[in-house]
């Protein structure tokens, strides 16, 4: 429950160099004034003039917050109605006196002030803004196709300029405006939200788990039409000379300024076409990409793509949280927690050979007999227990829990043959990928269209390099050079203007692209840089 409001509490008095209306924001007794000042909005916006404490009381009440009596509030309506606020005017109330006495009581009446309800219109557009997550507005694209097309008709040459209606023309410039700055702002603070997701920062995870599935689908059905709008939009941007866009500035600007001042008509015009020249540049910037930069709708689209696969993350992130999957991390985390709240030395060590098993061996060891059987049937690992071969065991070990063959100790196996089998399949993988690194080494500049047929062992070493460089150079670079992981290789990668189509052929197809003029030689001390350098050395 709201108790009366004082002043000794309330903060500063002095005035906010003309930001009084947002001072009780800071008072202790915020909320209590936030909700008046909604309550007043509302009134406002059902146009009545002045209202009564024991009304704005009723709004308040009925706004689901705390009760506050009618008392309280009267006292928050004097508080705001002061001069170092100024968000309420107050007028002495005297419509309802019928005695003489009445004439002492004091009634009032309350109206917003232009300043209070400036402040408050503030608070509820930044209220609105921190609360929406945005949207991909397939639909603004449509819009932007549509008002493009007109404006392209209207300026398609001399004769239809002259015949354009300035009022018409300054309606779609407007409309355009208007669209395309929801469809950018929509687009960052939807793609903020998704980032924020992604982060588990702020996620509602019991919804994002619901609608995980027309989430994504929301995401690739604005990828496909930013895809395919984005392209026409382009088109019609292109379509519109500069002259013309000239043409649309002066007319909006003369439009706009017709009401202005003598004095100030011709600063005004220019500033008005100012203006609409940059939201013009900004316009075609958004969706048409230059060889100096990408366009904002790529790079939002590039954004929106890879949101999914990490959408798909977060999920599989999610469902392992729910399933109660740990890693060894956390797994040794946990353990080093347990030790270090035992007490004593004897209790660490015991919980030491718990957790790694350090326990007198007492499995069961399995017979010669046994070991030929299963080497016989080339059981597959998918057989069941009941169905593979049995293990012979003695009936003492049955009968007394021990068991201690008599003998000789089993011969330990040579398994000299295994190793020596595996090191020479070993030397010759490694000869194998020499061989093909020195096939693919260019000895200086050269065309891709130059290597002609590669083996598949060299085609898959040479496609990893070409994917390296290719993403190192991206789509506006001009020259790139990388190393492989192992620092043995360095392929050098240069664009070349207007190359055409080269073709690799290997046993397994073609490899069909755009010439590139590729330069691939060993790193300096690499192995394959002490060979080459050997013979040359001896001659």
């Amino acid at each position: 429950m709201t108790h009366g409001v004082g002043d000794a509490t309330e903060g500063t008095d002095l005035p906010l160099d003309g930001y009084g209306p947002f001072a009780y924001l800071s008072a202790p007794n915020a909320p209590l004034y936030r909700r008046v000042m909604r309550a007043l909005m509302s009134e406002k916006e059902r146009f009545t003039v002045h209202v009564r404490p024991d009304q704005v009381a009723a709004a308040v009440s009925a706004d689901g917050g705390e009760l506050v009596y009618e008392d309280t509030i009267g006292d928050a309506l004097e508080r705001l109605a002061r001069p170092e606020w100024g968000n309420v005017l107050a007028f002495a109330d005297s419509s309802r006196v019928t005695a003489l006495a009445d004439f002492y009581r004091r009634r009032m009446l309350y109206q917003l002030s232009r300043e209070g309800e400036a402040a408050e219109r503030a608070l509820a557009q930044y209220d609105a803004a921190l609360g929406s997550r945005g949207a991909l507005q397939s639909v603004a694209l449509e819009d932007i196709v549509v008002l493009l097309t007109s404006l392209r008709e209207t300026v398609a040459d001399t004769a239809s300029r002259a015949d354009a209606d300035p009022a018409l023309l300054h309606q779609t410039l407007r409309g355009l405006r208007d669209r395309f700055s929801e469809l950018a702002e929509n687009a960052v603070a939807f793609m903020g939200s998704i980032q924020r997701t992604i982060d588990l920062h702020d996620a509602d995870v019991e919804a994002f788990l619901a609608y995980k599935e027309q989430l994504i689908e929301y995401l690739e059905r604005f990828i496909g039409d930013l895809l395919t709008k984005g392209a026409a939009i382009s088109e019609l941007l292109a379509a519109i000379p500069p002259d013309a866009v000239d043409f649309l500035a002066d007319t909006a600007a003369a439009r706009e300024t017709i009401d202005a001042a003598p004095g100030d008509a011709d600063a005004a015009y220019e500033a008005a076409r100012s203006v609409w020249l940059r939201q013009w540049s900004g316009l075609t910037d958004w969706f048409v990409s230059t060889r100096e930069r990408e366009s904002e709708s790529r790079l939002l689209r590039s954004r929106a793509r890879a949101a999914i696969p990490a959408l798909l993350s977060v999920v599989r992130a999610l469902h392992e949280k729910a399933g109660g999957r740990t890693d060894r991390t956390h797994d040794f985390l946990t353990l080093a927690t347990w030790f270090a709240t035992l007490p004593a030395d004897g209790d660490r060590h015991r919980l030491w050979r718990s957790a790694f098993g350090l326990t007198p061996v007492r499995h069961l060891s399995v017979t010669t007999a046994t070991e030929d059987a299963w080497a016989d049937a080339e059981l597959p690992t998918n057989v069941p227990w009941a169905e593979a071969p049995p293990v012979e065991i003695s009936p003492q070990l049955r009968r007394t829990g021990s068991y201690e063959r008599r003998g000789k100790a089993s011969r330990v196996a040579d398994r000299t043959a295994a190793k020596a089998m595996l090191a020479a399949q070993s030397r010759a993988e490694s000869e194998q990928t020499a061989q093909a690194r020195r096939r693919i080494l260019t000895d200086g500049p050269r065309l891709m269209s130059e290597f002609g047929t590669l083996d598949p062992q060299a085609f898959r070493l040479f496609l990893g390099l070409l994917g390296d460089a290719l993403s190192a150079i991206g789509p506006t670079g001009t020259h790139a050079q990388v190393n492989t992981s192992d620092g043995e290789l360095v392929i050098t990668l240069t664009r070349i203007e207007g190359a055409g189509q080269m073709t690799i052929s290997t046993p397994d197809g073609d490899l069909v692209g755009t010439d590139h003029l590729v330069d691939i030689a060993p790193a300096v001390g690499s192995l394959l840089g002490r060979q080459a350098a050997e013979p040359a050395a001896a001659r």
